[in-house]
């Protein structure tokens, strides 16, 4: 991160609605310069009249390597620098496994996974270069717990996850952070016009992806999470001496999470033995068989 007499440069994807309009909002509110960026960047201008001298909006399609490559291309030469880059465009997709075809679920990954390796990867000459940055990449409680009716959204967002900790765990040494953000359900467009439905409807999951539908079609506007605080939350993690890798979101989030790992440590208990017992038994092919990787340097 800059010094404190310099304010920091955001990078923002999918900032024309939810967390990333109202993470927008509030970084221009605290003076930082913004590089908000959306599919149709004429919803953004109002900021841009608002602020026009910390602010611009960038035309941004995370599907698209050549719109990618345009728009950072754009935000260095505007503002020499990017030193916070969220991850935020992402939608999801309700129904059963079985019920969503092939041409309902593969825009999801396109979006949520491949549009965000592809933005992070062409950001990353740039944060090696400056030798600093802050990657924020927002995940979801789904990417921690499986649900039924959200498989495949849960799916992409376990792929954040995963790509996530790998990607921290190349840059730490290179002195660039990366945070997992993981919110509960918030009051943003995410039941709107953020998510969609499968087409197919199978009367056999009507208990369970079902549910999932009913929850889609009655909660909007209802959820307990409030994207103010969020938003605001996420801010005060990045600016922080000591960034989380990981960051829930929400009550909800945070019970539920709680609940899975402790389901996840009574398995573990439970099954110790069956678990260690794939191991080699302890005879001295395999002892020596260690010794040998530890000379080899694995």
């Amino acid at each position: 991160m800059q010094s404190q007499s310099e304010q920091p440069v955001w990078f923002i994807t999918g900032a024309s609605t939810g967390f990333g309009r109202e993470l927008a909002e509030q970084t221009l509110r605290a003076g930082y310069k913004v590089v908000a960026t959306a599919r149709k960047p004429e919803q953004l201008s109002d900021l841009v009249k608002q602020y026009p001298d910390t602010a611009v909006a960038l035309s941004l399609d995370v599907t698209d390597q050549g719109s990618i490559d345009a728009a950072i291309s754009d935000a260095i030469a505007l503002f020499g620098r990017v030193d916070v880059l969220v991850n935020n465009a992402g939608y999801g997709l309700a129904g059963a496994i079985e019920e969503a075809t092939e041409a309902e679920y593969m825009p999801v990954f396109e979006t949520n996974v491949f549009g965000l390796i592809r933005v992070t990867k062409a950001f990353l000459p740039q944060l090696r270069k400056q030798g600093s940055g802050h990657i924020v990449n927002v995940s979801s409680i789904g990417g921690l717990i499986g649900m039924p009716g959200w498989a495949y959204y849960n799916a992409t967002k376990f792929a954040v996850n995963g790509f996530s900790e790998g990607l921290a765990a190349e840059l730490e040494p290179l002195g660039i952070k990366v945070t997992i953000v993981e919110p509960g359900a918030f009051r943003t467009d995410f039941l709107g016009r953020s998510g969609v439905e499968a087409e197919a409807r199978i009367a056999d999951y009507d208990g369970t992806a079902g549910k999932t539908r009913e929850y889609f079609h009655t909660q909007a506007g209802k959820q307990k999470g409030d994207p103010v605080r969020g938003v605001k939350a996420i801010i005060d993690a990045v600016m922080s001496p000591e960034p989380p890798r990981h960051l829930l979101l929400g009550s909800q989030a945070l019970t539920r999470f709680r609940t899975r790992l402790e389901q996840w440590k009574t398995d573990l208990d439970r099954y110790e033995a069956m678990t260690i017992g794939t191991d080699f038994p302890d005879d001295e092919t395999s002892v020596a068989s260690a010794s040998d990787e530890v000379l080899a340097g694995k």
